[in-house]
């Protein structure tokens, strides 16, 4: 494929997933809570307890920032801190049971939108998204 059809591809398909994730964060149950509030809650969800530097590591954030924004979480009972097993100098972090019920719901609202948007497609569209969630998966380094 010519560089001029592969710039084309990249410009429509960064719109149509930036279009697409825009709609489903209209779809959030919840917008008391940052988008970054919540990838750091499902990323704890996601790997189990983990420092405040691991979670900014994952996150890609200075530790500084990640320390504001889990002091956010905690203070509402979404997340709760925890000795460290083998290093008194450091805590852990985990989600609470309304942490992990906050992200259920969440998740819930957004799979819902979007099974009511591919209800309207045909069989072989939907084929072709399925098929496309791996390759999307594969850009993204998931």
């Amino acid at each position: 494929m010519p560089l001029t059809a592969d710039t084309a591809l990249a410009s429509a398909l960064r719109l149509s997933v930036l279009r697409l994730a825009r709609r489903l964060r209209a779809e959030r149950a919840d917008t008391e809570f940052t988008l970054s509030q919540l990838s750091a809650l499902a990323t704890l969800e996601r790997h189990g307890a983990l420092t405040p530097g691991e979670l900014a590591a994952h996150e890609r954030v200075q530790p500084p920032s990640m320390t504001r924004l889990v002091a956010g979480l905690e203070q509402v009972g979404l997340v709760a801190r925890s000795a460290h097993a083998t290093d008194r100098r450091q805590v852990v972090l985990q989600v609470t049971a309304a942490g992990g019920g906050l992200l259920l719901e969440d998740r819930r609202r957004r799979d819902a939108w979007l099974c009511r948007q591919l209800a309207g497609l045909d069989a072989a569209d939907r084929e072709v998204l399925r098929q496309a969630a791996a390759v999307l998966d594969r850009l993204a380094g998931a």
